[in-house]
């Protein structure tokens, strides 16, 4: 437990963000989930919808700063690169 005032007030500041982001971090596991699922079930325009959604929700977390913004661009490459294995099919 902190003592000193500054560290008190830090660590409140840190619990508030770390619910905020929890949200946006959450959200894109969840879509990112349900595209691959959707592309391992090879259903062409389902995952094309799902791609979209994951793509859009890791963007928002990249330019929240919750993710890094590479971390974010190897998240969609990979997703982008299975749909387009399925699409090719």
């Amino acid at each position: 437990m902190a003592n000193i005032k500054s560290a008190i007030k830090r660590n409140k500041q840190n619990e508030k963000r770390r619910l905020r982001n929890r949200v946006f971090r959450g959200r894109a596991r969840t879509l990112v989930r349900q595209a691959k699922t959707a592309i391992e079930e090879e259903k062409p325009e389902e995952s094309q919808e799902a791609l979209l959604k994951a793509i859009s929700a890791l963007d928002t977390a990249a330019a929240k700063g919750v993710i890094h913004k590479n971390n974010a661009a190897r998240r969609k490459s990979r997703l982008v690169k299975r749909y387009n294995q399925l699409v090719k099919q």
